[in-house]
């Protein structure tokens, strides 16, 4: 999908973008590698992966979700589920989704309620990040992907010739 590929290369050149968008310090990044990864053998992928310099700091699985999917929350936690059995690794870990509106959060979420309203699972809302004025290029470039295609270019330009200044 289009915006996976996106979010991969906003998150891989800019992985401040994902700690401001759950309300992180930016520079917590620093302690994090992000990738993508494959489980083996049941062939789930997960968008992307950060994977934390230290034991004591979460793992965060990164989803991006523009369609519409019934299913989208028992194959979310089976991907999860299925990476922390196959790895060695003890650290805690979160979830974030982000979604470009509500309306496509539609996942069956009854089997899941107690992890999604725990502090475990972050649900991010792209359209709802156009009311935070911020300076980051990173939220500026996550934003634009919602953005009406009538402003988009003229947007796309302010935050192009603001990254040059």
């Amino acid at each position: 999908m289009k915006t996976d590929s996106i979010f991969y290369r906003i998150f891989q050149s800019i992985p401040t973008t994902f700690f401001e968008l759950i309300n992180q310090p930016p520079q917590l990044a620093t302690a994090y590698h992000f990738s993508s990864v494959e489980v083996k053998q049941l062939a789930f992928r997960i968008d992307g992966v950060f994977l934390p310099n230290a034991t004591e700091l979460p793992i965060y699985f990164a989803e991006v979700q523009f369609q519409p999917d019934k299913k989208f929350y028992s194959r979310l936690f089976a991907e999860i589920f299925n990476y922390l059995d196959k790895t060695e690794l003890t650290n805690n870990w979160r979830g974030v989704v982000i979604f470009p509106n509500h309306n496509v959060d539609n996942g069956d979420t009854e089997r899941y309620t107690e992890i999604l309203n725990s502090q475990r699972v972050t649900r991010i809302y792209l359209d709802e990040l156009s009311s935070i004025e911020t300076s980051s290029i990173g939220i500026k470039t996550v934003k634009l992907i919602v953005e009406p295609e009538s402003t988009a270019t003229t947007k796309a330009l302010e935050i192009a010739n603001s990254t040059r200044e």
